[in-house]
């Protein structure tokens, strides 16, 4: 099945912040993730059943990269610090918009 990626106004931001290496290994990732988005490590959420996780190293910080999958679209969400330790996920899942 083909996956159309998509991204949230947020997850641009976060990723226009950063350096060209940086950016360039989310494009690395993200074209990992148009072959198969379940690859990935699936996270909870109260909000949404497939919402996953990819690890990234961003800058010498541990970072992660936050998408979900409503069929046939894969949402990138955002760019979560992993010391924040997910505090933040609902929120930036909340700005999905619902179909």
């Amino acid at each position: 099945m083909n996956y159309k990626i998509k991204s949230l106004k947020t997850f641009h931001k976060q990723v226009s912040k950063l350096n060209k290496n940086s950016k360039r290994v989310i494009y690395d990732k993200i074209q990992l993730l148009k072959k198969n988005p379940y690859r990935f490590k699936r996270i909870h959420s109260k909000q949404y059943s497939k919402v996953f996780r990819i690890r990234l190293n961003i800058k010498s910080k541990e970072t992660r990269m936050i998408y979900t999958i409503i069929e046939p679209n894969v949402i990138l969400v955002c760019l979560l610090d992993r010391k924040k330790d997910y505090k933040d996920l609902e929120k930036y899942l909340s700005k999905i918009p619902k179909n």
